[in-house]
């Protein structure tokens, strides 16, 4: 009976696992959600953030995160006319997992293989970000990918 239940356990969480990844392990949906950490952003601002991320590719993976109930799409009246995001209880609540994945990729990817860190000097986004959204777009080094 107990070897049932473990390979229950097991199949729940590699279904688990394969959903979050599915997800966010689709490219920039991770950085869209770390930029949004802050707080909310207006579109333009996101993609002055992932300079490397085209507007098209930017739409898509918010209208993705929006639909999964991560974030939420509102409609500023302007002027000018425009679009801001922002994380929901449930995209917020990734924080701690995002955290403890940032420092696991510092200590067993970084400091194991330091070809995979950024050779070009950071760069300064035109953006009144905050300095958390600063340094995620200067460390991911995001504008050479």
């Amino acid at each position: 009976m107990r070897d049932n239940r473990r390979a229950g356990d097991h199949q729940g969480a590699c279904q688990a696992i394969t959903e979050v990844f599915a997800l966010l392990g689709k490219r920039w949906s991770g950085l869209i959600i770390v930029t949004l950490l802050d707080g909310p952003a207006r579109f333009s601002s996101i993609a002055r953030l992932l300079p490397a991320v085209s507007e098209r590719m930017l739409s898509e993976r918010l209208s993705e995160l929006t639909a999964a109930g991560l974030l939420t799409r509102e409609v500023d009246q302007g002027p000018p006319l425009g679009v801001s995001y922002q994380l929901t209880s449930k995209g917020e609540s990734l924080r701690p997992a995002l955290a403890e994945l940032e420092r696991w990729g510092h200590e067993q990817l970084l400091a194991e293989h330091p070809h995979l860190r950024p050779t070009n000097p950071p760069r300064q986004p035109k953006t009144h970000a905050t300095p958390r959204t600063r340094r995620v777009a200067e460390d991911c080094d995001v504008g050479d990918q």
